[in-house]
């Protein structure tokens, strides 16, 4: 019987579809090949010149978001192991049979907004900063410590570490005023558990009886303004001088430690500065390095800063520096961890999207 007219017209139309024919493994690519243009995305050329523009920033802010957050909970036992001169294991402990696992987290927003804004500036300024020093070394000297820094084969000298060591004070200093208000409400919050169950005791007679939320948070915006209220727009700088102290020294051998690092164990081994090993050791080597010869400065200003807290706008002592002596370095084992978790973690991702940046075509 022959066929009505048009029948085989779609037939037709199916057998000569490009698709229709490929085979299978054709088929598959095809739909790869869709799938990779949906799901990559192709930069502008004004973003690719942004992000050139900006790369350390960039690279800055993202790295300090996510080693923050990772390490956190290391930062709260430091806090708590410096204010009540306990233990590690007891701390920990402590905090989560009474606050739950959250209370490793209290605080966290303060430092997940101030800890990205300084790292952005500190490094920004640091980088112009070194540029700076680099400049007058030269000009008094004759010699770029960059360019020695950088040279293959080069070990560090008196004029990099030189250069290194002014350019992280600088920041150091700089970044001072914008981190210490953040600092200071996260200590609250980080100490504001026990000392809820501090003041219940008395009632309870359970120093690890769980506490209410409601009666253990008391938020970053709470704290600001109770300081200010008690203490006027200066309360937020409780603690200051010893901040900027901390930061400033801290900053330098940070900073100073990073760069002769990875210089040691990349350039002087003929090696790219920003190899990957040479990355993470020297990102963890200089959190250890910083923190072990500021911690006595850092723990005057955690016991000053808890007492201006709890004095409302009264007068608080601010104790002496103890670099010997029972209590002069508690919590400095976990305060090494954190920071080399912190900085291995930060270096790490901040070599790789420099480098991710860097290779953009503009």
């Amino acid at each position: 019987m022959p066929e009505p007219a048009g029948s085989n017209d779609k037939d037709s139309d199916k057998a000569n579809h490009p698709r229709t024919n490929m085979d299978p493994s054709a088929a598959q690519a095809s739909r790869d090949n869709k799938n990779h243009r949906i799901l990559s995305f192709h930069a502008s050329k004004d973003v690719r010149i942004f992000a050139k523009n900006y790369r350390t920033e960039i690279a800055a802010s993202s790295s300090s978001l996510l080693s923050t957050f990772a390490a956190f909970p290391l930062d709260f036992a430091k806090s708590r192991m410096q204010s009540y001169e306990t233990g590690l294991i007891h701390t920990v402990k402590d905090a989560y049979k009474a606050e739950g696992l959250k209370a490793f987290w209290r605080g966290v927003g303060p430092p997940m907004v101030s800890v990205t804004l300084v790292r952005t500036v500190s490094f920004s300024i640091y980088q112009r900063a070194k540029y700076a020093y680099d400049r007058w070394l030269t000009q008094m000297t004759g010699q770029s410590p960059l360019v020695h820094a950088n040279t293959l084969g080069s070990y560090p000298s008196f004029l990099t570490v030189a250069c290194f060591g002014a350019a992280g004070a600088t920041a150091g200093a700089a970044i001072t005023t914008m981190s210490c208000p953040f600092e200071l409400t996260k200590l609250n919050e980080q100490l504001a558990g026990k000392e809820a169950r501090q003041r219940a005791l008395p009632h309870t007679g359970n120093s690890t009886a769980p506490l209410a939320a409601s009666s253990i948070r008391t938020g970053a915006w709470v704290t600001a303004r109770r300081l200010v209220r008690d203490r006027g727009i200066f309360g937020l700088y409780a603690g200051y001088r010893l901040h900027l102290l901390r930061d400033s020294i801290g900053t330098a051998i940070y900073f100073t430690t990073y760069e002769s690092g990875k210089q040691l164990m990349a350039n002087a081994r003929g090696k790219s500065p920003t190899s990957p090993y040479a990355v993470l050791v020297a990102g963890g080597l200089c959190g250890v390095v910083s923190w072990a010869c500021i911690y006595p400065i850092d723990v005057a200003k955690t016991l000053y800063q808890k007492a201006l807290l709890s004095a409302g706008s009264g007068h608080a002592v601010r104790p002496k520096i103890r670099i010997s002596g029972v209590g002069a370095y508690r919590g400095l084992g976990v305060s090494v961890l954190r920071s080399c978790v912190i900085n291995a973690i930060f270096f790490s991702n901040f070599e790789m999207i420099k480098k991710r940046i860097n290779a953009l075509e503009v």
